[in-house]
């Protein structure tokens, strides 16, 4: 029967890789990638073979016709993105619901993705936490984090080097300078490090010290 499989691919560490996803990678019908540059490099590393076709965030609307016919003749096909579990601030929800809406079996698998050791190592309240990921640029910007001031959950956002410490300032404006934050950067990498402290103090780090890689910011709620 033919099947979606969304396949979490390592964050850094390639040690981080299940012996399912590989195995699934391996007996797959075809790999959808979003950038096959950059996945050819963990295919070739644990000798995948499969034939792999480009699907990102500016083609995907384009290609999900293709893919669920193929899948409804068939075959199967598994998901994978740079890095981490697709779908998460990457492309996958938009095939997920096509194949639902298609009654195409669809299964996840477990595996990497940055957003829960930078929770779990941020020692921020993690019974509660809602998912933001990455804030929107301009437009709409000042009204989230408006909105954001009176969460009382744990916040979870993904931040591009470039923006962190303006984020930051943002955090420590809207939310106050007091407020608890956990900066994981470079997570399962050589380099790997997380900093905590108030929203002032964090960014008074960064500016002496700019950041560099991928960025998990996490931000404690609102306290009564």
């Amino acid at each position: 029967m033919s099947k979606l499989y969304i396949v979490p691919t390592p964050i850094g560490n390639l040690e981080d890789m299940t012996f399912r996803a590989i195995k699934v990678l391996k007996e797959a019908d075809l790999i959808l990638a979003e950038d096959t540059r950059t996945s050819s490099k963990l295919l070739k590393h644990f000798e995948i073979g499969t034939h792999m076709h480009s699907h990102h965030m500016h083609n995907e609307h384009k290609t999900i016709e293709n893919i669920i016919a193929r899948l409804k003749s068939g075959e199967t096909i598994a998901l994978i993105s740079d890095a981490g579990t697709p779908a998460i601030s990457d492309p996958g929800f938009l095939l997920t619901r096509a194949c639902v809406e298609n009654k195409i079996p669809v299964e996840c698998l477990p595996g990497a993705t940055a957003f829960v050791p930078a929770l779990v190592n941020s020692g921020l309240p993690n019974d509660k936490f809602v998912f933001e990921g990455f804030l929107p640029d301009k437009k709409g910007r000042q009204t989230r984090f408006l909105a954001l001031a009176e969460e009382t959950r744990t916040m979870i956002f993904y931040v591009s080097p470039h923006k962190l410490n303006k984020t930051l300032a943002e955090f420590a404006q809207y939310f106050g300078a007091e407020r608890q934050i956990s900066v994981s950067r470079e997570l399962s990498k050589l380099h790997e490090e997380t900093i905590r402290g108030t929203a002032e103090e964090v960014l008074k780090h960064y500016e002496v010290k700019p950041a560099k890689g991928e960025i998990v910011v996490i931000v404690g709620g609102k306290t009564k």
